[in-house]
């Protein structure tokens, strides 16, 4: 689908609004982007983890994780037979 912006310009979009969700998940820790979906930060706690090769065991440092969750209309969209 082309929509007449240049590939400069449509790049720069694409770099503000994820910048966007960037800033508004580190604040207030979950944004919403209508028809589209939710963004979210998790805080997973440390833990003891492996290494499946060496069986070395070693301790996972706690972290924030982003969560996506798809809104209905999204999913819809995705999952829609209609080509068009």
């Amino acid at each position: 689908m082309q929509i007449g912006f240049s590939k400069k310009l449509s790049e720069n979009l694409l770099k503000d609004f994820l910048l966007t969700i960037i800033d508004n998940l580190n604040k207030n820790k979950k944004i919403k982007v209508t028809n589209f979906g939710r963004f979210s930060i998790r805080k997973k706690e440390s833990r003891m983890g492996r290494n499946p090769l060496t069986k070395e065991k070693k301790i996972i440092s706690d972290r924030n994780v982003v969560l996506f969750k798809a809104s209905k209309e999204f999913k819809d969209l995705v999952n829609s037979k209609d080509d068009s």
